[in-house]
């Protein structure tokens, strides 16, 4: 059989139809592994910038709150070198409320508990000594800010409220040492105070107990 004729022969068209068909199969696989290369790296770059965001995120509201616990709240007063005595008697303290000073030997609980009556100062001295933050008010303050802080009590482990009616403004928070005349709920300091004070750097006692003590 001649050249010519074996290239027309049915044999040779059956391979060439199969090496089209190879061809075309690799071509598509080329074209799927390209497209399957740039989806992972899309991926891949999502999640990079994703992370990289949440990461910015995180790292913000982290320096915010070291900038917050680093920086005095304003208008805040500070006591030093407070006495730390358990006593069984009335203690006649120099700042009302109280922010330190000798105290009773059981502490008012403070595991977010309001009072809508007034409370012993001297127990409530010894619930800051373990870090709690107490919120006091008077009649004067607003029944809607009175409303809000008792919320932000009611959701902060280690703090209390109770009315102070004797204090010398309607709106004041207090930690051991620390003391803040606010003007409402929403004063930016009410914030600050809690994020700072709330088992802060200020706490003689850190870790111990705002369960277990005085309930009423």
């Amino acid at each position: 059989m001649s050249s010519a004729n074996k290239q027309n022969s049915p044999a040779a068209a059956r391979r060439a139809k199969l090496e089209e068909a190879r061809r075309k199969e690799r071509a598509r696989e080329r074209r799927s592994r390209v497209v399957t290369i740039a989806a992972s790296v899309a991926v891949v770059a999502a999640l990079v910038a994703g992370g990289g965001y949440l990461m910015s995120a995180a790292d913000k509201k982290e320096k915010a709150e070291t900038e917050a616990k680093s920086s005095p709240v304003q208008g805040e007063r500070t006591w030093d070198e407070l006495a730390q005595n358990h006593v069984g008697t009335k203690v006649d303290y120099p700042m009302n409320p109280p922010v330190g000073g000798d105290h009773n030997p059981v502490w008012m609980n403070c595991d977010a508990d309001v009072y809508t009556e007034p409370i012993p100062k001297e127990n409530a001295v010894h619930s800051l000594e373990h870090g709690a933050v107490w919120v006091t008010y008077t009649k004067k303050a607003d029944p809607d800010d009175i409303e809000k802080l008792g919320d932000r009590v009611g959701a902060t482990p280690y703090s209390l409220m109770s009315p102070v009616e004797d204090q010398a403004a309607p709106l004041m928070l207090s930690a051991w040492g620390k003391q803040v005349t606010v003007t409402s709920a929403a004063d930016a300091r009410v914030e600050q105070f809690f994020t700072t004070y709330v088992q802060g750097p200020q706490t003689p006692e850190p870790g111990a107990a705002c369960t277990g003590g005085v309930a009423r």
